[in-house]
């Protein structure tokens, strides 16, 4: 009977060894996607980070990019742990997974807590960013950044259309009767920009486009949805 026991038990933690590898191995795989999220972000978005009035959107890129290190390397430790079977190295395995927990719980609340006003703060500067440097002498990237925006996302304005008739730019002389940029037309071609008619621009808001899936406002929504 004893015999038995002892073989029971041996299948039992082999069954454990084996079900906590598996557990470890999506785990790691988790960090490695949440590192490539955060270096695609900052490789394929990071022409957006001169419209954003904060630092926030760079933020949770690198902040996704440190989270999935320091996943891997602790699905790395817990791989070496139950190789060997070390029990010091379980130890630490599993207070590093308590500690990744409570920092994701934290982080998760003060988004939630923060997202609101940061929400706000965005769009107001967006606004005020077209009104008044979009076009004007020194603020070519920002320039670019507007543009590749209302492209990439078939938008106008912050609001709507409407938004580019508070701005500088086309009030002044350099727009030449253009009622909103070239970047907000269906087909750029020059001067598009002076025809504002549904058939020719994009009506849509860019708030709507930004916040959807993909957009440069996107991490900021689901850091608060964590």
């Amino acid at each position: 009977m004893a015999h038995y026991k002892a073989e029971q038990d041996d299948w039992l933690i082999v069954y454990l060894k084996y079900l906590l590898f598996v557990f470890n191995f999506f785990f790691w795989v988790g960090g490695a996607a949440v590192m490539a999220v955060g270096v695609w972000t900052l490789v394929e978005k990071s022409g957006y980070l001169s419209v954003l009035a904060s630092s926030t959107f760079a933020a949770s890129a690198y902040i996704l990019i440190f989270a999935g290190a320091l996943v891997m390397v602790t699905g790395f430790l817990g791989f070496g742990a139950i190789i060997r079977e070390d029990r010091s190295c379980l130890s630490t395995y599993f207070c590093l997974l308590l500690v990744i927990f409570l920092v994701e719980l934290v982080a998760g609340v003060l988004a939630h807590m923060y997202y609101r006003r940061l929400s706000d703060e965005l769009k107001q500067h967006l606004s005020r960013t077209l009104a008044e440097n979009y076009r004007q002498p020194g603020a070519s990237d920002l320039t670019t950044s507007v543009d590749r925006l209302q492209q990439d996302f078939k938008c106008c304005g912050s609001n709507s259309s409407a938004d580019w008739q508070h701005s500088a730019y086309i009030r002044s002389r350099e727009a030449e009767g253009r009622q909103v940029p070239d970047s907000c037309c269906k087909t750029v071609v020059e001067r598009c920009g002076q025809r504002a008619h549904p058939s020719n621009i994009y009506k849509v808001e860019m708030k709507e486009n930004a916040w959807g899936p993909g957009g440069p406002l996107e991490l900021v929504r689901d850091l608060g949805g964590v």
